[in-house]
């Protein structure tokens, strides 16, 4: 007797089903920034894997800096479609480096909320230009931004920019951003958070989120890009990338661990 199976197995490869809605958390897993706002200025923090499949991992920078020192400081980390990100990235650099055909552009917008908008505006053309040949095949148009800095005259500011190019504000109730595959590095920066952290702290704290995210999600890869800014110091120079070897996040993840284990075996059992 001949059995029909529907669909057939060979043609329910991820290549030819057609979207689901959970598709849509897909192309974020593979990347995990974080970005706060804090009294004495901004931290961020990015990887740096790529992932098409377990054979096609590359790295590429996710965390890109625009600065005039003494006057702006621009923070921009990606997540989503590497495509889309770049081009957003282009975009904006190809604005500051010809003024007199882009008279508005991060080096001459008065506001933070200027700049975000102007990132914001660079998704949309982004979008006009290729979503229409993303959607024709099947691909959708994925991204989401960390976007943060000072400029002369304001406080810093972090924003959220979202696929449509609109975008939220980092708040005193709200003080960090992830975008990516937040969920495992999310807990301690719940619990630990404060306004008045030093930034030697954050980046700490930071760091930490990320060795949780490491160890539970292997699309999120090593080097991690990490940048701190104090605020009124207009200058974008303390900046690090760490890898795998690097004797801090090597102590700084053993003695979590360990911490932890510790803290665990203190708190008294369960009884019932």
């Amino acid at each position: 007797m001949l059995r029909l199976m529907w669909p057939a197995p060979e043609a329910s490869s991820n290549n030819n089903r057609p979207k689901r809605p959970d598709d849509e958390a897909d192309p974020f897993a593979v990347t995990y920034c974080v970005g706060l706002k804090l009294d004495r200025g901004l931290v961020f923090a990015a990887d740096t894997r790529t992932n098409a499949g377990v054979d096609n991992i590359a790295t590429f920078k996710k965390l890109h800096v625009w600065e005039e020192q003494g006057e702006r400081v621009f923070t921009l980390l990606t997540a989503g479609n590497l495509a889309i990100t770049q081009s957003v990235v282009s975009i904006l650099s190809e604005q500051i480096a010809s003024p007199t055909l882009n008279k508005i552009n991060l080096m001459s917008v008065d506001t933070m909320f200027q700049a975000a908008r102007l990132v914001g505006q660079a998704v949309r053309d982004v979008r006009a230009l290729d979503g229409d040949a993303l959607a024709a095949s099947a691909e959708s148009f994925f991204v989401t931004f960390i976007f943060g800095g000072q400029i002369k005259g304001e406080a810093p500011r972090l924003f959220q920019i979202y696929s449509a190019g609109n975008f939220i504000e980092a708040t005193d109730d709200t003080m960090f951003f992830q975008i990516g595959e937040h969920k495992y590095g999310k807990p301690i920066l719940d619990r630990v958070t404060r306004r008045d952290m030093r930034l030697g702290a954050a980046a700490k704290m930071a760091l930490l989120s990320f060795d949780s995210t490491l160890r539970s999600n292997l699309s999120v890869g090593m080097p991690i890009d990490l940048m701190l800014y104090n605020t009124d110091s207009f200058t974008a120079h303390r900046q690090k990338r760490i890898d795998r070897e690097d004797p801090y996040f090597q102590t700084l993840s053993s003695e979590w661990s360990n911490a932890l284990r510790k803290a665990f075996t203190e708190i008294p059992e369960f009884e019932i």
